[in-house]
Order: C-alpha cells, then sequence, then structure tokens
C-alpha cells in the first residue's frame, strides 16, 4: 500500500495512476496532515512517496521524520522539482528521486522500497 502526498492535484492524480498502474494499491493526501491522519488510520500502509514543497503544518521533509519517528517500519520516497536534499536532510533509509520522473525510474524505486512486492 503506497501513500502519495502532493500538494498538486494533476500531478497527485498522475503519480497514482502510475502507481496503481505498476499493481499497487494507493491512498492519497494533499498535504502533511492528512498524510499523518491517514497513517493513524491505514496500518496497511507500507510506503510514504512524498513531495517536498506544500503548503500547511510541514513539509515533505519534516514528515518524513516524523513518519521515521512514528511509524519506522513505513519505507519513504521524497521527490520535488526544485529542491535535491543534501543526504543528511533526508531520514536514513529514504531515497530521493527528483521530478519529473519516469514511471520506469519511480517503478524502480517503489519496487526497491516495498521489498519487490507489487
Amino acid at each position: 500500500m503506497i501513500l502519495i502526498v502532493e500538494d498538486d492535484f494533476l500531478i497527485r492524480v498522475n503519480a497514482a495512476d502510475m502507481v496503481r498502474d505498476m499493481g499497487f494499491d494507493v491512498f492519497e493526501a494533499a498535504d502533511a496532515d492528512e498524510a499523518v491522519n491517514l497513517l493513524e488510520t491505514e496500518p496497511a500502509i507500507t510506503v510514504v512517496f512524498t513531495d517536498i514543497q506544500m503548503p500547511g503544518s510541514m513539509d515533505g521533509l519534516r514528515l518524513a521524520a516524523v513518519i521515521r519517528d512514528r511509524w519506522p517500519p513505513v519505507r519513504l520516497l521524497i521527490t520535488s522539482g526544485q529542491l535535491s536534499p543534501a543526504a543528511d536532510d533526508i531520514p536514513l533509509g529514504a531515497r530521493f528521486i527528483p521530478k519529473p520522473y519516469l514511471p520506469a525510474q519511480l517503478h524502480d524505486q517503489l519496487e526497491r522500497l516495498a521489498g519487490g512486492r507489487a
């Protein structure tokens, strides 16, 4: 189960469609607060794919840190079209993929994070 966190509706819907086409089940959230609410109620979520720049109470890097603290088994894939975080800016074990990403790149990253379970 993949949770996609992206504030841009069209990008989120496109990413969700790509991920569903890869064989994964998908939840969608428009911001970090919505993502946290889903994580609190949906224990099946195993990977969070989040954009860095989002409005709201926290950006994607802060969300990733909260997830690492509260839900350590959840795998993290972080993306941005404007920022390229330093390795020590992302939680241990998280991966970064720059926008725009190709479906094959996204599939490869999600397969690795999900342990080959699509």
